[in-house]
């Protein structure tokens, strides 16, 4: 009897489990009910033909109270369960999310060092970067966008997004060990220095747009940079995401794929600092040579995953229509027929579009405005490359840890205020730490005291509250601007989608910087430099950030009618 009873309720143990592993969905829990009870009964010393055997009304009520145990409230495999991915979903975010990491690891590595190359080079400073955004990024965006609607209507997505990433990588690679190592023989330096120096003195300001014909091979490395950053990032990937991601997962998703991504910018700045470290230790000649050679490898490296990334998503991912619903796979396949006229006179048109592009332009003046004010004290305070480079991956990493809060953030202000409530957080933080960084510039002179009492310096207080300004600035805008911005192309057609993104990211991006670029020559070249022009320059931003929200509140009333149709018509 007491055999019986032990075995009675080891059966009873083993009727709960596999009814909770049903209600939670795992696949051997029937397996589980279909085993043989032979070892059961062997375990407790009995005959498999002496077990008792329950009436069914019994094992109906074990059944019953052993799904009890599985409900909502119980059941931790089913709690767990629940918060996972389903797994075609899984399938398709985790290599997205890998892509996003990679491509990032990459930008970051190249945003610090164009800024190294062009700020500390030879006759160079920060003043030259207005002059860079306007007179060679601009036009080269411009020149990209044309070469991509050619791209567009002569290839596939998949042609198009492999055939750029590896001009990219090969770019890079060839800058590092080729056209760096004979930069003296290919600048044409003494000609430059000879037009300077025979300036006069009312055309002084001249000197900064001569400063890129000076260093013309790091102008063109700068550019490349840059649209690594417009073309990789915001136009082949999220392109490519926006297809393959509905707007429901792109809500759950979007800011995630910016923890993984914000982890590389952590890992791509401590990679930078490594870089810097073996630098202090390098007996060469030139050991910023052989440092750019190792940060340009780490970028080509980065680069050769994200094409193997990109392929097994075209070979495992896009040919599931459990993953991918087939109108997205023939939609990437589909190659567009409209002429650049046509594309702009129709983008022209669209009121989505046009908030959309003003979003990108208002993010671009605003952050450069601020940029290059902090990027002037910056080589005050840092003026050798080595150290410039190392404070650099100081600051990647440190906005790499603020943006893994914000995205954790970021999902709980999409999930409970929404599209609108996100798409107004960038504008609100630059207006916020803007005003603290332009008040520190401009009133300076009565915090005397109260820098002293910190134990720094005027400079080296602007350098860090500038650092601060631009690392909370840019974690809400890898949190919440980009995603928000990438939600907005998903209601949209293909046509719309693949033109009216490549005129926002591509040329958008470039133009707002471009404009703020714009504003600084204009007040350098009326009051003399670019410090007299802060005040100004504060003036004009506030200007520009009143713009963007109004934007920000006309496109999200779109969005939500476009959301609300998309929905009607599913």
């Amino acid at each position: 009897r007491l055999r019986a009873h032990a075995y009675d309720c080891t059966y009873m143990r083993v009727l709960r489990l596999t009814a909770a592993l049903c209600l939670a969905g795992h696949a051997h829990a029937l397996a589980l009910a279909r085993a043989p009870v032979a070892p059961l009964a062997a375990a407790y010393g009995m005959r498999p033909q002496a077990m008792p055997r329950l009436a069914p009304a019994r094992s109906a009520q074990l059944s019953m109270q052993a799904a009890a145990a599985g409900d909502g409230k119980g059941g931790p495999l089913a709690k767990l369960r629940a918060k996972l991915p389903p797994p075609a979903e899984l399938k398709k975010v985790t290599p997205l999310g890998a892509m996003f990491f990679f491509i990032l690891f990459a930008y970051t590595i190249l945003r610090d060092t164009k800024d190294v190359l062009v700020v500390t080079a030879p006759g160079s400073g920060a003043e030259i970067i207005p002059f860079l955004k306007t007179y060679v990024n601009l036009p080269g965006a411009i020149g990209f966008t044309v070469f991509y609607s050619w791209l567009s209507n002569k290839f596939s997505q998949q042609q198009v997004f492999t055939g750029l990433v590896s001009t990219f990588i090969a770019f890079f690679t060839l800058f590092a060990f080729v056209i760096y190592p004979n930069a003296a023989a290919l600048h044409p330096t003494a000609a430059v220095d000879g037009i300077v120096a025979a300036l006069p003195a009312a055309l002084a300001g001249l000197s900064a747009p001569l400063a890129i014909i000076r260093n013309w091979t790091y102008a063109v490395f700068y550019t490349m940079a840059e649209l690594w950053g417009s073309v990789v990032v915001s136009l082949l990937f999220w392109g490519f995401a926006n297809q393959v991601t509905k707007v429901e997962e792109a809500k759950r998703y979007y800011p995630l794929f910016g923890l993984g991504a914000n982890v590389a910018l952590i890992f791509s700045g401590l990679y930078v600092r490594f870089v810097s470290g073996l630098r202090r230790t390098s007996t060469a000649a030139d050991p910023w040579a052989g440092s750019l050679k190792l940060l340009m490898g780490g970028v080509s490296a980065a680069g050769l995953v994200v094409l193997a990334l990109f392929q097994y998503m075209q070979k495992k991912v896009m040919t599931d229509p459990e993953c991918v619903p087939p109108s997205a796979v023939k939609q990437s396949k589909t190659k567009t027929s409209m002429g650049i006229k046509e594309s702009a006179a129709y983008l022209a048109s669209s009121p989505y579009i046009r908030d959309l592009a003003t979003l990108v332009i208002c993010y671009g003046m605003s952050i450069n405005i601020v940029e290059v004010s902090w990027k002037a004290k910056l080589k005050a305070a840092f003026p050798n490359p080595n150290d410039y480079s190392e404070f650099m991956g100081a600051f990647s990493s440190c906005t790499g840890a603020v943006t893994l809060f914000m995205m954790l953030a970021g999902q709980r202000i999409f999930k409970n205020f929404g599209w609108g409530a996100a798409a107004l957080v960038t504008p609100t933080m630059l207006f916020i730490t803007g005003a603290i960084f332009f008040s520190l510039i401009l009133f300076g002179g009565s915090l005397s005291p109260l820098v002293a009492a910190l134990g720094t310096t005027p400079l080296m207080l602007a350098v860090v509250v500038g650092a601060a300004q631009n690392i909370l600035s840019k974690s809400s805008k890898y949190s919440l601007f980009d995603p928000c911005k990438e939600m907005a192309y998903i209601p949209l057609d293909a046509e719309a989608k693949t033109k009216g993104k490549a005129a926002v990211d591509v040329i958008g991006n470039p133009l707002g910087k471009s404009g703020g670029s714009l504003l600084q020559q204009a007040m350098i070249f009326s009051v003399g430099s670019l410090a007299a022009s802060t005040p100004y320059l504060a003036g004009c931003l506030f200007v520009i950030i009143a713009v963007w929200l109004r934007a920000a509140r006309s496109l999200n009333t779109q969005f939500t009618a476009a959301m609300a149709e998309e929905g009607a018509e599913a």
